[in-house]
């Protein structure tokens, strides 16, 4: 009879499963302990800040026999400063046994290539980019030293003067539509004027009528006249007179008509003139048939079938033929008659002055006791002649109140204080402004330009967009916008008409230091210590050690905070152990 051994399988399984975990970790550690054979390739090498982010490129090689084929590996790029950390997003690569979909790499050895970018922080102005990998095996993990594969970060870009230009509203004469004249000056102290006034003749006749010569019109323009000549503050320029006959009859007749009545209404005048003592020299001249005047009032007219009458006139120049084809349209010759030609049988009597406007004394000492007194082109103009900030903006609000409806007191009430830096106060006033101007560009760029102090860089370019044409602060604006989107040749572009702190900025940038030195040293704001930070950089980007020393030794005596920020600053990376450099900025 067999007697069978009974065999115990528990210890041979714990023991497998033993054997199997101790492999597991084995392999872990193995690629933990050659994690130095991994090459990180890193673009750029010093990392930089562009458009407020920190990018980086990485290529990660790995060689052969390294990669576990049961190995799931993750890496998380780690920005690292002083008070805190950033970390990219993390890539993960596995080994040819492992079923997932991460990017596999042969035990014969491969490689990733990774792409990010993370916010910049001013923190991350001196700092240093780590690896953070864990690599996994099932429910095994096995954390790698972190390590170090880059510096960071150059953030010259970030250096722009956030302060954009703000534009004045213009201060436009208003015509006698209350609208805005964009063709006339800001504030004219001499404006030409001038009064007009008709003395009507009968048909073929060129005796005055009573009831033409003692007409409202008429005697307002002889007291218009005689005010003038009166008056030191209106210069009395011309006296005019010009005498016309209606385009209809014999030329020859027309002709000596038009003259008898210059006669007759000059010596009207003349007279009236003499006896308000008025001495002035009559300018007199007739027109025997006023063509220009008859299309002007037909086209204004309501007259039937006056396309085709205008039609002649542009068909024919002969005044004789232009009448017979007229008098062919007789219904419609019947309303011309009745209603354009006795207006053309006229003098013409023009009075042209120059208002001499007061003083910039007496705008001022107006401005400041009753602003109400000036019209808004005298009262904005006034603001001007103050040098004191505070005292500008006490006129500008008194504009807003004399003036409720007018988009350019609150404007320029804004204009003010962004000039003081007061931004979020100036907002409120450039929204008020916008709500009056009805898509007035100057206000488009101004609220741009307090959106963009706040950080919203695609607000302020399309408020910007809209306000093309508003002037060079509008490019000057986007010039910074563009420096935020790291498009620097475009910024260049943008700032051609500028030579300073942003523009040499821009160019440096661009890669073109010779053109930012030129812009740098051209700026005339005075105590622009970046314009010296800035050439200091470019000194040690060149290399060229008096230019670098010199600049930041100037920018850190007009500015004692340059030095802490100096010592951090990767474009010095090279010059931190320097004695010299060490000496500028402890």
């Amino acid at each position: 009879m067999s007697v069978m051994r009974r065999i115990n399988f528990k210890p041979i399984a714990l023991f497998v499963g033993v054997a199997v975990v101790l492999s597991g970790c084995s392999g872990l550690n193995k690629m933990k302990k050659n994690a130095d054979q991994i090459n990180f390739k890193v673009t750029p090498e010093v990392l930089e800040a562009h458009a407020s982010e920190v990018g980086v490129a990485i290529d990660a090689r790995f060689p052969a026999k390294y990669f576990n084929k049961k190995v799931t590996l993750t890496a998380t790029p780690v920005l690292k400063y002083e008070g805190g950390e950033t970390a990219y997003q993390p890539v993960s690569v596995q080994g040819e046994n492992v079923e997932a979909n991460n990017k596999v790499i042969s035990y014969n050895g491969g490689n990733v290539s990774y792409k990010d970018a993370v916010d910049y922080k001013n923190a991350m102005a001196k700092s240093e980019l780590y690896v953070n990998i864990k690599a996994s095996q099932g429910a095994k993990s096995v954390d790698f030293e972190p390590i170090k594969v880059a510096d960071g970060v150059i953030a010259t870009s970030e250096k722009v003067i956030m302060i954009p230009k703000a534009i004045l509203g213009v201060q436009r004469e208003a015509n006698n539509s209350g609208k805005y004249d964009p063709n006339i000056d800001a504030f004219q102290r001499i404006v030409p004027d001038e009064m007009t006034a008709d003395i009507k003749y009968l048909i073929n006749r060129s005796n005055l009528r009573r009831e033409e010569t003692s007409k409202t019109e008429v005697s307002a323009l002889e007291d218009y006249t005689k005010k003038a000549n009166e008056d030191e503050r209106i210069d009395l320029k011309d006296v005019e007179i010009s005498a016309y006959a209606s385009p209809d009859g014999e030329i020859d007749l027309n002709t000596d008509l038009a003259a008898k009545r210059k006669e007759t209404s000059s010596a009207f005048l003349a007279k009236k003139l003499k006896e308000a003592g008025v001495d002035v020299q009559l300018k007199t001249k007739y027109t025997p048939e006023d063509w220009d005047g008859f299309k002007t009032l037909l086209e204004q007219s309501n007259i039937k079938d006056k396309e085709l009458i205008l039609r002649v006139l542009s068909m024919y120049n002969d005044p004789e033929v232009r009448e017979r084809e007229i008098r062919n349209l007789s219904v419609t010759f019947t309303a011309v008659a009745d209603e354009i030609l006795p207006e053309l049988r006229r003098a013409k009597m023009t009075t042209s002055v120059d208002m001499i406007g007061k003083t910039d004394e007496e705008l001022k000492a107006a401005a400041k006791a009753d602003p109400a007194s000036l019209n808004p082109a005298e009262l904005l103009y006034a603001a001007t002649l103050f040098e004191d900030l505070n005292e500008q903006l006490s006129v500008y609000n008194s504009f807003v109140k004399a003036y409720p409806n007018d988009w350019r007191g609150p404007n320029n009430v804004g204009y003010v204080m962004v000039q003081q830096y007061k931004y979020a106060d100036a907002k409120p006033m450039f929204d008020k402004a916008e709500k009056l101007a009805n898509n007035e560009p100057i206000v488009k760029n101004n609220v741009g330009a307090v959106t963009l102090t706040e950080g919203d860089v695609e607000g302020a370019e399309a408020l910007f967009g809209a306000a093309a044409g508003a002037g060079d602060a509008v490019n000057y604006n986007m010039g910074i916008v563009s420096i935020k989107k790291a498009e620097y040749d475009r910024a260049v572009q943008y700032f051609n008409k500028f030579a300073d702190v942003n523009s040499g900025l821009a160019k440096l940038l661009a890669g073109n230091n010779n053109g930012a030195v030129k812009d740098l040293d051209a700026c005339t704001i005075e105590g622009c210590y970046m314009t010296e930070y800035f050439k200091a950089v470019i000194g040690a980007r060149t290399a060229k050690e008096s230019l670098l020393f010199d600049s930041l030794k100037a920018a850190v005596d007009m500015n004692a905070d340059l030095k802490a920020v100096a010592k951090t600053d990767m474009e010095f990376a090279k010059y931190f152990d320097n004695a010299k450099f060490k000496a500028i900025v402890d």
